[in-house]
């Protein structure tokens, strides 16, 4: 898609977006930053809007809720990069705190593309459709990568945990 396509096609949208986006939020400098990161990333795959189903506002509708979901989300991630359970530390017993950071680090040692899709679909809660299309995988590709990711967390931990007992 050309820029003059682009801008015919995408901009006119923005204004509806934005009331989207403002209903999410609930506040407009929210719901602009919303806005600008779904028409920037519309823009990064211009090339393939035309491919989209289901019309390009649906999609832009879809991006705006799932960041809006991610921002969220990371607003309950603390700035180490831990998980904050809405729970005080002392409450939490030590072993469920040392077995989160077990998952952590065995999440952040796998292989890149498979920690990306593990990480999108199982804790950021993208639709496989998604990341399809912000990775660039097939279904195919996507599934075993899921797959391959799930299983290797799962070995690594009984593998930890039965040297442990």
């Amino acid at each position: 898609m050309k820029p003059e396509e682009f801008n015919s096609k995408v901009l006119p949208m923005r204004h509806e977006l934005k009331c989207y986006a403002l209903k999410l939020s609930g506040n407009d400098d929210d719901a602009e930053d919303l806005v600008q990161e779904v028409m920037l990333r519309l823009w990064n795959m211009r090339t393939r809007l035309e491919e989209t189903k289901g019309g390009m506002m649906a999609l832009a509708s879809t991006m705006a809720r799932n960041l809006f979901y991610d921002k969220c989300r990371r607003r309950k991630f603390s700035s180490d990069g831990g998980v904050d359970l809405e729970i005080p530390f002392n409450d939490l017993t030590a072993e469920v705190h040392d077995e989160v950071r077990l998952i952590k680090l065995i999440v952040e040692s796998l292989p890149p593309l498979q920690r990306q899709v593990f990480r999108m679909k199982e804790i950021e809660g993208y639709e496989a459709e998604e990341i399809m299309q912000i990775t660039g995988c097939s279904a195919d590709n996507l599934r075993k990568n899921l797959s391959r990711a799930r299983l290797k967390i799962r070995d690594t931990y009984m593998k930890i945990m039965k040297g442990q007992r």
